[in-house]
C-alpha cells in the first residue's frame, strides 16, 4: 500500500469503545465473537459478558479437533459467565488444508457442538465453501452461520458464490450473516452499489428468517465506520417489511443463539 496507514485495528477495543460506536444505533445488545484460537480469550469474553448486559452471548473458540471437546464446553459453560456461551467458531479460513471441515476429528468435534445445544459459526472463504455446504449437509443436527455471506470476491463473476449460497440455503440448519462485505472489497474505494447485489442475493435465497445482521466490529474500521456498515444494511432492506427487518436486526439471532426473548437487536 503506497503511503504512509495508520492501521485502525492498532490498540485494545474494549466494551466502552463498542458502546459508544453503536450508541446512536438502537443496540439493545451483541454477541461477541472470537477472534483468537486460544480458549483463554474465550474465558476473557464470557467474564466480559457476565458483568454487563450489552453483550448478550458469547462465540468462543475450542479446539475442535481434541478428543474431549464435550469436556471442554462442559467446563467454560460451568465457568464464569458460561451462560452467556452460545456458539464456538474457528478460522478456517486460515486453514491450508480446504477441507478441514470434513476431516473426521473435526466432524467428531462439530457433533459435540450440536449435542451441547450451541451453534456453530462457519468463518470461511471461496476455497472452503463447498466442504463447508457439504459439512452442514453431515451436521444436520448442528445449526449453522455463515460468516460474512461466505466473503465472496466483490466484483467478481458472482456466479459460483450464489451457486454456492442457493446451495447451502437448501439445508434448514443453516443460517447466514449480513457482516464483513465492507473488508472484502478496496477498503478507501468501496461503494454501497458494490455490496448490495450480495445482501439482495443472500435475502433472495435464505430470506429474512434465516439472516441476521452482523457489524463486524472493530475488524470494519479498516474500511468503514460502524454507521456506515448500518447504512448499507438499511439500504438493502427499504423495500423490506417491518417484520422482516426485525428479523434480520434481532430476531433470527435471538432464535438461532438461543439468547432471551428480545434481547438483541444485533447490529
Amino acid at each position: 500500500m503506497d503511503g504512509e496507514w495508520a492501521d485502525p485495528l492498532r490498540g485494545v477495543f474494549g466494551l466502552d469503545e463498542y458502546v459508544d460506536a453503536s450508541r446512536e444505533y438502537e443496540i439493545d445488545a451483541g454477541v461477541v465473537v472470537q477472534a483468537v484460537a486460544d480458549v483463554d480469550e474465550t474465558r476473557e469474553l464470557l467474564l466480559l459478558a457476565a458483568d454487563t448486559p450489552h453483550i448478550a452471548g458469547v462465540i468462543g473458540w475450542v479446539d475442535l479437533t481434541a478428543a474431549d471437546v464435550a469436556d471442554h464446553l462442559t467446563a467454560l459453560r460451568e465457568g464464569p459467565g458460561g451462560e452467556t456461551l452460545v456458539g464456538v467458531r474457528h478460522q478456517v479460513e486460515d486453514e491450508p488444508d480446504p477441507a478441514w471441515l470434513l476431516r473426521g476429528d473435526v466432524l467428531r468435534g462439530l457433533r459435540a457442538i450440536g449435542e451441547a445445544g450451541l451453534t456453530y459459526d462457519l468463518l470461511v472463504g471461496p476455497a472452503q465453501f463447498a466442504d463447508a455446504v457439504e459439512a452442514v449437509r453431515r451436521r444436520p443436527e448442528v445449526s449453522f452461520v455463515l460468516d460474512h455471506l461466505g466473503k465472496p470476491r466483490i466484483g467478481e463473476d458472482m456466479t459460483a458464490w450464489a451457486s454456492a449460497m442457493a446451495e447451502l440455503a437448501g439445508y434448514p440448519n443453516a443460517v447466514a450473516k449480513i457482516s464483513g462485505l465492507v473488508t472484502e472489497t478496496h477498503w478507501q474505494t468501496w461503494s454501497p452499489a458494490q455490496l448490495l447485489p450480495y445482501i439482495e442475493e443472500a435475502l433472495a435465497v435464505f430470506g429474512p428468517d434465516r439472516l441476521m445482521f452482523g457489524s463486524d466490529w472493530p475488524v470494519c474500521r479498516l474500511a468503514a465506520t460502524y454507521g456506515q456498515v448500518v447504512s448499507i444494511v438499511d439500504s438493502a432492506l427499504t423495500a423490506s417489511t417491518h417484520e422482516e427487518r426485525e428479523a434480520i436486526l434481532g430476531r433470527t439471532a435471538t432464535r438461532v443463539y438461543g439468547l432471551p426473548d428480545a434481547a438483541i437487536r444485533s447490529r
